[in-house]
């Protein structure tokens, strides 16, 4: 954690991200990084200033610093605007808990960024892994583990949910009459999401092998490692990179690609965007549309295939 006169007012904060906005522990680690960089920065230059008297000059300076980037190699636009919001999001938090009259930060712009479009698994890989890979070495094992893997693999690709939602999944939010999982995202916002007969059956199978061979474990959650704990991060990150790593070429292997698979794949099949939004649980319509350049490169190909005069 951060020390020296601002600890305290950025303690707050980080647990304000964690606790009530439910970000990721990674999301919190940067905004930590970002904020400990700028007062420290801020200490070293200017002193120990309340937090009322920090001008939006001192920020510029900070930037100009950060823009500048270490051993003579600049930062990316992109790196530059998370920091300008990791900034914002605490003068906000700060305005809110009247630590300050208004933010220094309405007078600081963030540098442009070119989106980046979403990397994804082309629906030949998926079907892979549906058919145990492509390799002759099958890509789960025939133990309670590996059912735990597939059915990961399967949640994650088939609904679309974040890597902390998987992880927190309830065995209690998988409805069965329904075929429905009910999840809670960011900002303890809950969304519904269909899930199929399929889908529920394969849960329904790992809840009874589960209940068969393992003597403890934690009942709260849904998957469970072998030894019957909740997941972590990294091992479920691992088990997804090996799988990819089967049916893709593509650089990254994470289990944020199957999100962006998810999307990918309902969007070229002609999903309103509008229900894309909600199953993903973005907050804005304009986080969903980077999904539909697939959409428009799909409609590209039937045109220049169908048109006469294409």
């Amino acid at each position: 954690m951060l020390t020296g006169s601002y600890s305290s007012y950025t303690e707050s904060f980080l647990s304000w991200l964690a606790l009530e906005k439910r970000y990721s522990p990674h999301t919190v680690t940067a905004y930590e990084e970002d904020l400990r960089q700028f007062f420290t920065f801020l200490e070293q230059t200017y002193g120990n200033i309340p937090l009322t008297d920090i001008h939006h000059s001192y920020i510029r300076s900070w930037l100009a610093g950060a823009i500048q980037g270490r051993e003579g190699k600049p930062a990316s636009a992109r790196t530059v605007t998370r920091k300008i919001s990791s900034l914002k999001s605490f003068f906000k938090f700060a305005l809110k808990q009247q630590w300050v009259r208004q933010s220094v930060m309405v007078k600081i712009t963030a540098p442009k960024v070119n989106k980046r479009l979403p990397l994804f698994v082309e629906e030949r890989g998926m079907q892979a892994i549906a058919q145990e890979g492509t390799t002759a070495a099958p890509l789960f094992t025939p133990d309670l583990e590996g059912d735990m893997c597939r059915l990961m693999i399967d949640i994650l690709y088939q609904t679309g949910i974040r890597l902390s939602e998987l992880i927190s999944l309830k065995d209690r939010q998988v409805d069965a009459y329904q075929r429905t999982i009910k999840v809670l995202g960011k900002g303890n916002k809950e969304r519904i999401i269909p899930i199929s007969p399929q889908l529920l059956e394969r849960v329904k199978a790992y809840r009874e092998r589960k209940a068969r061979e393992l003597e403890t474990y934690d009942s709260d959650v849904l998957l469970v490692n072998a030894k019957g704990k909740k997941l972590y991060p990294k091992y479920v990150y691992n088990v997804v990179k090996a799988v990819l790593s089967q049916v893709t070429t593509i650089e990254k292997r994470s289990p944020h690609i199957l999100r962006h698979t998810f999307a990918t794949h309902l969007t070229n099949a002609g999903a309103d965007l509008n229900a894309v939004k909600e199953l993903l649980g973005h907050s804005s319509l304009a986080a969903t549309q980077v999904y539909t350049h697939n959409t428009i490169d799909r409609l590209k190909e039937i045109h220049s295939k169908a048109h006469p005069k294409a």
